[in-house]
């Protein structure tokens, strides 16, 4: 259970590079945004053009973010 390790307001933050992994954290987030958490990227953060450009294995990562309520 992740909150059960996060203090109240510690935040959580995923960043993954495949999609399955993408959809473990979007279906965790979900499940547990109405009791335990906010969520705080309501869509992944992906990288922008310039950082893809300087680091090409940036392109597939995602990263979402979470608090503890």
């Amino acid at each position: 259970s992740i909150p059960g390790f996060l203090k109240q307001g510690g935040r959580i933050v995923f960043i993954s590079f495949h999609s399955l992994e993408d959809g473990i954290a979007k279906r965790v987030f979900r499940e547990k945004s109405e009791s335990e958490l906010k969520i705080l990227t309501k869509k992944p953060i992906q990288p922008s053009q310039e950082e893809v450009e300087l680091n090409l294995r940036a392109r597939s990562a995602r990263l979402r973010a979470a608090e503890r309520i």
